[in-house]
């Protein structure tokens, strides 16, 4: 996903999403888990990663809030990616503060200052922002990219954006 975002001319506004806002709420998760986990499956066994869910009740308020930190110190990429291996990788709930911290000290980002921006009531107020973001922008799940009026939404969709910003850098 970085190889793609983290070209010298993209400009990235980083906007995480925390609670259920921009996901399915737990209601309609319960006859969408399945085939979602279905799905990520098939992806880890084609780019040979290591898959375990994580628990249903994961809240990722807190992976988010860490987000804004990472963003804050230059460490973004390496947070996320962490966090990803947390949560699917080794099946933990990245809404618990323990597994954000080992996800942080591989990220190379301090645990006090991780701490801190989990109670961060400026970064709790963003996310709130975000979500409205989200919403008039046309974002209604994760990760979704916007590159003008064309959205991109899922891992899945990658390729195309990469065509997209490639045809925007070719001037058409």
């Amino acid at each position: 996903m970085f190889d793609v975002i983290l070209a010298p001319d993209i400009n990235i506004i980083w906007r995480p999403l925390g609670g259920w806002n921009g996901r399915s709420p737990p209601d309609r998760v319960v006859y969408k888990l399945p085939i979602v986990r279905q799905d990520v499956a098939r992806w880890c066994r084609r780019l040979d990663i290591t898959f375990m869910p994580p628990p249903t009740e994961t809240e990722p308020t807190n992976a988010a809030l860490g987000s804004l930190l990472a963003e804050r110190v230059g460490r973004l990429p390496e947070y996320i990616f962490e966090v990803m291996r947390e949560e699917w990788e080794f099946g933990q709930n990245i809404g618990l503060i323990e597994p954000l911290m080992r996800a942080a000290k591989r990220a190379g980002i301090d645990s006090d200052s991780l701490q801190q921006a989990l109670t961060d009531e400026i970064g709790i107020a963003k996310l709130q922002e975000f979500e409205e973001s989200a919403k008039t922008d046309g974002a209604f799940g994760v990760p979704t990219f916007i590159v003008g009026k064309e959205v991109f939404w899922g891992n899945d969709r990658l390729d195309f954006l990469a065509e997209h910003i490639a045809s925007l850098r070719a001037g058409f």
